[in-house]
């Protein structure tokens, strides 16, 4: 495999399950270092000691990102550790069940919040001074849910934190291109990854146009933003769907 993103530094937050997982790897054969971080310490522990075997390089930050000490904390321990970040990918997020608007718990809509948009803020406040120095890229996780052409569903809190990380994205990207940071955003649609709650993946596929849900494997590819093979492209919101927001 052609290592792009050899000996640079990779933060993926929520990287124990899931597409961060999946990154996690991806990231490390692309040649990366690999931070990797979540709230489960087990599975933390055990993908770095996967990455190691394999041959890359990796280590565990335990980090619940909706803690602005706990985020700063990650990114302080990653340069303690690796001595620079030149990628964040700002992948924790939860999808708590869909419920009408009437029955949704404020909890868990503050709980929603504070994961997929508070966190993201938090690390990102936190990593900007050391992508800077590196002209370092980050990649945030929304999704199809929170792009204004596609609306499905009753996920209100989820999809309006998703649609609030892909204007965060586009902001990023435009107030700090002249300082070497570029900032982008992909947009995952069904993903067969424990956010399905168990449910029958076979239930979405038949509203795919590819008739088939992706796989934690399939978003990772989207590595490539981190290389120089995307040294042009900033403020873009890249859909990983099959189609499903066509």
């Amino acid at each position: 495999m052609q290592q792009r993103l050899k000996n640079k530094v990779a933060v993926i937050t929520g990287s124990t399950s899931g597409i961060g997982e999946a990154s996690a790897f991806l990231f490390s054969k692309e040649g990366a270092k690999v931070v990797v971080s979540g709230r489960n310490k087990e599975r933390g522990l055990d993908i770095v000691k996967k990455i190691v075997k394999q041959g890359g390089d990796a280590f565990f930050i335990h980090c619940d990102v909706s803690d602005e000490s706990s985020a700063e904390n990650l990114i302080n321990s990653s340069v303690a550790h690796f001595g620079r970040i030149d990628i964040l990918f700002n992948n924790a997020g939860i999808f708590l069940p869909s419920v009408e608007i009437e029955r949704l718990d404020t909890e868990d809509w503050l709980k929603t919040f504070q994961i997929n948009l508070d966190g993201c803020f938090y690390v990102t406040k936190f990593a900007k001074k050391f992508l800077i120095a590196n002209h370092g890229s980050i990649i945030n996780t929304g999704s199809i849910a929170g792009q204004q052409d596609y609306a499905a569903g009753r996920s209100y809190a989820y999809s309006a934190s998703k649609s609030a990380i892909i204007q965060f994205t586009r902001m990023m990207a435009k107030n700090y291109a002249e300082e070497g940071i570029r900032v982008n955003c992909i947009s995952p649609g069904v993903i067969l990854t424990p956010i399905l709650h168990g449910r029958d993946p076979q239930i979405y596929a038949e509203r795919i146009p590819m008739k088939r849900v992706g796989t934690p494997e399939e978003v990772a590819k989207v590595a490539f933003l981190a290389s120089d093979e995307a040294s042009y492209l900033t403020g873009v919101v890249i859909p990983v769907d099959g189609g499903a927001s066509l």
